[in-house]
């Protein structure tokens, strides 16, 4: 009987949950043990011979100082955009959910630019900071006025710039569920008691938002990290290689200059990066949702 209701559990989730599972060791589990494998190889990406080196690729990527330097450049970009991002998206759910007339119309509108992929979008604010931005200075000025795009750190500045006005509308989606998730009781009651609108916000409403801005936070910083397709796009990480970040410089490595092997633990290497910031911010979100 027993060994009858194992199969039929077993045969159940082969039906249900075995399509998933394939697909997802498929595209997932199999391609990472394998660019895992790489790491340890000299393969040029071309080749049908892949030479092992073993531990050379991690040596020469933590040699690669322009590799570190993208890496600080993408630290420096995703704090600021993080920060900015939900920033931003906190202040448009609030706007959204105080009962402004066409709330509804300005959730789809504040949405929409999360819709765009990054190459086109990466493409529109190129011509925007290339045409529209510079012949606006120039009827202003009177005289020739410089792309942002062609400063250091102009460039910087509009790849921040078009991440939060990507990333804000998301973001501001999952803020308004948490606005929606706390009891107007709570509110209500906060307000009898004596607490300003502002003093409510700040001691009922926030903290049980808590949940909200784990996610939001976590979601931004996974996407920043990322970034590739509108850095590709926008800048290209130009001028003289000032905006290229971690992903630019990874693909580079293996795709363009053919060091699939330094390339691949390059991305493991911000991989593990990534995933320890990851990690240590759910981590202390969710201490302190368990706290509150």
């Amino acid at each position: 009987m027993d060994k009858t209701k194992m199969s039929y559990k077993v045969s159940q989730f082969l039906m249900f949950a075995g399509p998933a599972v394939i697909l997802f060791c498929g595209t997932v589990i199999i391609p990472f043990i394998y660019g895992l494998y790489l790491t340890f190889t000299s393969w040029d990406g071309v080749s049908k011979t892949k030479p092992f080196v073993g531990l050379a690729n991690y040596a020469a990527s933590f040699s690669d100082t322009a590799y570190w330097q993208a890496l600080v450049r993408t630290v420096i970009y995703s704090a600021f955009s993080v920060i900015l991002i939900n920033v931003v998206a906190f202040l448009l759910a609030y706007l959204v959910t105080s009962g402004v007339k066409g709330q509804n119309f300005f959730r789809a509108g504040f949405f929409i630019p999360n819709l765009i992929g990054g190459i086109v979008l990466g493409y529109v604010w190129k011509f925007v900071f290339n045409r529209a931005f510079v012949a606006i200075g120039e009827a202003i000025s009177g005289g020739t006025v410089p792309s942002l795009l062609s400063t250091t750190g102009g460039a910087m500045f509009c790849l921040i710039l078009v991440s939060v006005w990507q990333y804000a509308g998301y973001m501001m989606l999952i803020y308004v569920a948490g606005f929606m998730s706390v009891p107007e009781s709570l509110k209500e009651a906060a307000l009898i008691d004596g607490c300003t609108p502002s003093q409510a916000m700040k001691n009922v409403t926030v903290p049980l938002m808590r949940a909200s801005f784990v996610q939001c936070i976590f979601l931004s910083i996974t996407r920043c990290f990322m970034v590739y397709d509108m850095n590709l796009s926008l800048t290209k990480g130009e001028p003289f290689n000032s905006s290229v970040m971690a992903a630019m410089h990874v693909y580079n490595q293996a795709f363009t200059y053919k060091n699939y092997g330094t390339g691949q633990a390059e991305a493991l290497i911000l991989f593990v990066v990534c995933a320890i910031v990851g990690v240590t911010q759910v981590y202390i979100g969710k201490k302190g949702e368990v706290a509150a």
